[in-house]
């Protein structure tokens, strides 16, 4: 591959330092990130809410609850869809624009969410409308989070790919950190009946309209080196890139769909569901929840971050087996004090929230396991499929097994499987070497 005399004399200097411009896209792709998650997650965090406000008024808590984690699934359930479309095109004709583009199909039915009318004004088309901007929302995030891994990896050296993965989900963790302060905000701050009339809104309508003016700061980002250097081949070969994985990388796609599989089961039950079932099944006051989510969330942040770091020295796989053990060793204990009544709750959450900060790795190891020629299709198909199977069902699924079966203590034990399973696959696995410039696609 050939590099410019810049990029040659930082290699020529061992490569340790990123360079302006990396940093530049590493934040603008991270600004970006986080009001992606931002807008996809803040719904979460008002589910007690929405429930009242999109359903009838004599609807079981329980059920109601329910039928807006449905809801949210279906977001996760269509990112598939949109994630091997903007992926086709990311790997055919690159990645900038179906960056920008995945931005846009986010911020613009975040903004609708925040105008749509109650069930009390418009009846059941209320929650049919919130359904579709949710499932737009879907389609929308199937393309940006995986291009977003894609885009930051493929700009910094493979020295570096560990910490630029952890940053961006750093910035995509600052998303939901976001959206948990806002939701500790308003819950502070406004009575009931303000929350209810108007007071929900105002998240979505900010998170809109930040991020259409994100869509406009993303066009000063410029095309990866790795995408620039195979577009000759890539325009010669006339071969379906979905294809291509499915027939040459099944390896790939396997741990893929398992790191996915431990990455969103996690996350998604310990930082978004939690709220929810510690309100409902605990009683803990809804202010003091939410502020201990949001330092439990600025623990992931920071974990992110030292994890990225970690694999670049000892190796992705080995800081991933290593990070899983301590994982279920503090959500283990975190989960035994709140079922038995201790004194250490709140720490011990956000002691976890750091050590999640481990599986983000799961993104590093995708990037890793796929060539450049098919690597945005063969992230976004495993990654949005595991997503939609067993992240986006897994708040309605803890919430079934808790409030209809009884099994209060059904998220732990999830958790704790997965927490194994990640300490599976950080031992087995390791960096392919590929063909097409090595492991690392950079030097």
């Amino acid at each position: 591959m050939s590099t410019t005399p810049a990029r040659s004399n930082e290699a020529a200097r061992g490569g340790r330092s990123m360079s302006r411009n990396d940093i530049k896209t590493l934040g603008l792709a991270s600004l970006g990130g986080a009001l992606e998650y931002y807008d996809f997650i803040v719904a979460v965090f008002f589910t007690k809410l929405l429930a009242t406000v999109f359903f009838p008024p004599h609807t079981p808590e329980w059920l109601a609850q329910l039928e807006v984690f449905c809801i949210f699934a279906a977001g996760y359930l269509v990112r598939p869809i949109g994630g091997i479309f903007f992926a086709h095109f990311g790997d055919r004709i690159g990645r900038k624009r179906m960056f920008a583009l995945s931005l846009f199909l986010m911020a613009f039915p975040t903004l609708l969410i925040g105008l749509l009318p109650s069930y009390a004004m418009l009846g059941t088309a209320a929650p049919l409308l919130f359904l579709l901007c949710r499932i737009l929302q879907g389609l929308s995030v199937g393309g940006e989070v995986p291009g977003a891994w894609i885009f930051c990896s493929e700009h910094v050296r493979r020295d570096r790919v560990g910490l630029a993965c952890g940053l961006l989900m750093s910035g995509l963790c600052t998303g939901i950190l976001l959206g948990a302060l806002s939701a500790k905000y308003l819950m502070g701050n406004l009575d009931a009946e303000s929350l209810k009339t108007w007071g929900w809104r105002m998240p979505f309508i900010a998170g809109g309209v930040f991020g259409l003016i994100s869509v406009y700061l993303r066009r000063y980002l410029h095309e990866t080196p790795v995408f620039e250097a195979l577009r000759a081949k890539r325009d010669a070969d006339s071969r379906m890139p979905l294809s291509v994985v499915l027939r040459e990388h099944r390896g790939a796609i396997l741990v893929s769909l398992l790191a996915t599989w431990v990455f969103s089961g996690i996350f998604v039950l310990y930082f978004l569901y939690t709220p929810t079932f510690l309100q409902s099944q605990f009683h803990f006051d809804a202010k003091a929840v939410f502020s201990n989510n949001s330092w439990s969330i600025l623990g992931l942040i920071i974990g992110s971050t030292v994890a990225g770091w970690a694999a670049d020295r000892i190796g992705g796989g080995k800081a991933y087996a290593l990070g899983s053990i301590a994982m279920l060793i503090v959500t283990a204990a975190f989960y035994f004090e709140l079922g038995s009544g201790g004194s250490f709750v709140w720490p011990l959450y956000i002691a976890g929230g750091f050590l999640i900060g481990t599986i983000t790795l799961g993104p590093y190891i995708i990037v890793k396991s796929f060539p450049p020629e098919v690597r945005f299709t063969g992230f976004a198909l495993s990654y949005n499929t595991a997503y939609a199977i067993f992240g986006g069902t897994a708040p309605a699924v803890a919430s079934y097994m808790v409030g209809r079966q009884g099994i209060i203590m059904a998220p732990a034990w999830y958790i704790g499987a997965l927490c194994a399973l990640g300490i599976l696959i950080g031992l087995i696995w390791r960096a392919p070497v590929h063909s097409s410039g090595g492991s690392a696609d950079r030097e």
